[in-house]
């Protein structure tokens, strides 16, 4: 008699025990995927060869083969909170610089700035020209900028309407003394340190279709060509045509002379009251970072208080031509092995890669009622191996106690 078939089941039967209770524990963990035990038949070997009399042994399990299925996805408004639709991992970097996948995308700021999951494994990404927008081939943690980059001021556009009733003036202009000039205006602009400074600008009608400008920078006066403004008979603007150069020293460290280019298109000379219709000037002083966007491409962009968007770092997806050759290692992490391939990279939405969505994570694939089927009908299997063990012994028994 043997035992062996009763204790191959009942071995098989605690692991696929195992599996799914390992499944019903992770319903609620973020990015989990479920795992499915597989069995096989073990028959003895024989000098001679089989034979159609051969009598199996038992079962022994094969593998446990994880599904790589998609999960249902949940809105958390969180920036840091990213899911996967379709293929993809994301690789995140531990303080030992080694390197694994994951599907689960909650993540937070560190200390640092680094963006980082909630075992303080930093989430790599491309490196991005915050200028220029080209996302570069150094693939590093992620990292935002606290402050955003102050930017001296280039260039300005000051559209306004300067009154045709207005009387002519004769002499120099005095910005202290109203009587010498018609009208004026003032906005400000920014050094390289993003220290802003007052530009203030004086206009002052001299002829029909003729006005004088002057511009004065903090109170100093500012290089400015000797143009004057002409305009046409139907009010458009004559001269000039072009943008003027404004310049001015500087003694606090930052890059001196301050110059720009001050376009005066679109202004205008009319029979009503003189004022500005829009000032619009490229400066900025340094920010502070107030908020993150993740778009579904992956580029990751900083928002800073000073009005400015800076594209901070590109998060690709790895795939693999087999996942399930990957190894689970906890902490809802894989490692690539020999049998899942080298990880691919592709920016989401490109490629084999699925697509990304900031503000929502990805649920876990475990179908909770499939699963309590399944420990039932596992529970059964184990109860009836015990049942061909307690009959070899019974029979067993039997014999022990021929006379």
């Amino acid at each position: 008699m043997s035992f062996q078939q009763g204790l191959s089941g009942l071995n098989v039967s605690a692991k696929n025990l195992d599996v799914i209770g390992n499944n019903i524990a992770n319903v609620s963990t973020v990015g989990f995927k479920s795992s499915k035990a597989q069995f096989a038949d073990v028959y003895a070997s024989s000098l001679t060869g089989s034979t159609s009399l051969n009598v199996g042994i038992g079962s022994k399990l094969t593998a446990v083969s994880q599904q790589f299925t998609q999960g249902n996805l949940t809105v958390t408004n969180n920036p840091l909170d990213m899911s996967i639709s379709g293929n993809g991992f994301f690789m995140v970097q531990g303080t030992d610089g080694t390197q694994a996948f994951t599907r689960n995308g909650q993540y937070q700021f560190d200390a640092n700035g680094n963006i980082v999951n909630a075992t303080s494994q930093q989430l790599m990404g491309y490196t991005v020209d915050p200028v220029t927008g080209t996302v570069g081939s150094s693939l590093g943690p992620i990292q935002i900028s606290p402050t955003g980059v102050a930017q001296t001021t280039s260039e300005a556009l000051l559209t306004l309407n300067l009154n045709a009733e207005s009387p002519d003036l004769a002499g120099a202009i005095d910005p202290t003394d109203p009587d010498t000039y018609t009208f004026s205006t003032a906005f400000t602009v920014y050094d390289s340190l993003g220290i802003d400074h007052t530009l203030s600008v004086y206009f002052q009608k001299t002829a029909a279709l003729t006005w004088n400008m002057e511009a004065y920078l903090d109170g100093a006066t500012a290089a400015l060509p000797a143009t004057p403004m002409t305009f046409n008979a139907d009010g458009s603007l004559a001269t000039p045509a072009a943008p003027v150069a404004i310049s001015a020293a500087l003694t606090n460290g930052a890059t001196t002379p301050l110059a720009f280019s001050l376009d005066l298109a679109g202004s205008t000379q009319f029979g009503s009251n003189s004022g500005v219709n829009s000032v619009i000037q490229d400066g900025r002083a340094a920010g502070k970072f107030i908020g993150l966007q993740i778009d579904n491409f992956g580029l990751v962009q900083g928002r800073y208080d000073n009005g400015q968007t800076l594209a901070m770092a590109q998060i690709p997806l790895y795939t693999f031509n087999n996942p399930n050759g990957l190894q689970p290692i906890g902490d809802n992490l894989w490692l690539n092995s020999t049998a899942s391939g080298n990880p691919t990279p592709n920016n989401p939405g490109s490629g084999v890669a699925g697509t990304l969505r900031s503000g929502a994570v990805e649920d876990s694939n475990v179908d909770l009622t499939a699963e309590l089927v399944s420990l039932i009908v596992a529970q059964r299997t184990y109860q009836a191996n015990a049942q061909t063990i307690r009959a070899q012994d019974q029979i067993l028994q039997t014999l022990v106690n021929l006379r």
